[in-house]
């Protein structure tokens, strides 16, 4: 029987073009600091991730800011990049039993029930967090009124000074 090892998973959600890249890539670099091996997936809802203009340019992102492992998902096709010095067939076959990172930054799937942090560029986004579940905090691009709430929430500028503390709230204790 296999033991299931604890995933620390945190996902950025957003509309298109909310920042959910950068986010993503200041978390990857603020893992690293860390001293965490870092994985991301990025899920594009738009095309097939085939071109880089298709969804790669932001798991390349990904890669540059540091990431061991990087995926894009989209139309049923998943890309992976593995940053190795080399492969043997050993490594790669230790690839398919079991990916062990320390810190999964899941870009996308709002629907996945992952802790999130969710960014708003705008009072047009507010019906965003009414659809997620596991909202650990919200970011801003400019005040909001969001009435009760049972999560913080960030301007863009608050939240780059949390980085370390939204990727503790993940890690196991």
């Amino acid at each position: 029987m296999a033991v299931e090892r604890h995933r620390p998973i945190l996902q950025v959600v957003g509309f298109q073009n909310s920042g959910k890249t950068t986010l993503a890539e200041k978390l990857i670099k603020t893992g690293i600091e860390l001293g965490l091996d870092v994985a991301t997936i990025k899920h594009h809802g738009h095309n097939t991730p085939q071109k880089p203009e298709a969804g790669l340019k932001d798991s390349e992102r990904h890669r540059q800011a540091g990431a061991a492992i990087t995926a894009v998902e989209g139309g049923g096709s998943l890309q992976l990049h593995i940053q190795n010095q080399s492969w043997s067939l050993d490594g790669i076959l230790a690839l398919y039993e079991q990916f062990s990172p320390d810190l999964i930054v899941v870009e996308g799937y709002k629907k996945a029930p992952y802790p999130k942090l969710v960014l708003l560029r705008g009072e047009e986004d507010l019906e965003l967090v009414q659809e997620l579940t596991n909202v650990r905090a919200v970011i801003t691009w400019q005040r909001l009124q969001l009435g009760p709430k049972p999560y913080p929430v960030f301007s863009l500028e608050e939240a780059d000074r949390q980085l370390a503390s939204f990727i503790h709230f993940v890690l196991p204790t």
